[in-house]
């Protein structure tokens, strides 16, 4: 089970940590990502992070998003600087049990309730 938190409202430029707690399985062996959904739009991935801890960004957020994890705590954060309006979305954190993570958000078998994110100028 994921259960996300630290979304919220914010002005353009803001900041905001989401949060992602696990329970039921260890993620050491999990690939761990983070997709976003816009009103009317498809499933974004945006970050991703390997068992390894190897991570990718999707364009839109490199530079400003980092993904990073606590394996002590078993939970996976982003960290999100300078958002702009488009990334309003519903964010969800999602998980799969795999060495590489896929490309694809419909590949990831574990997903959160989702937690919102607004970012008005």
């Amino acid at each position: 089970q994921l259960v996300e938190s630290g979304g919220g409202s914010v002005q353009v430029g803001g900041s905001l940590r989401l949060a992602c707690k696990i329970s039921r399985y260890t993620m050491v062996n999990f690939c761990m990502a983070w997709v976003r959904q816009a009103p009317g739009k498809e499933r974004q991935g945006v970050a991703t992070m390997d068992p390894d801890g190897t991570t990718t960004y999707a364009p839109s957020a490199k530079g400003r998003f980092t993904i990073s994890k606590d394996n002590t705590q078993n939970a996976v954060y982003l960290q999100m600087n300078s958002l702009k309006s488009e990334d309003t979305a519903m964010y969800y954190c999602v998980a799969i049990y795999a060495t590489y993570c896929p490309s694809r958000p419909s590949a990831y078998t574990y997903w959160g309730q989702g937690t919102q994110v607004t970012v008005s100028s």
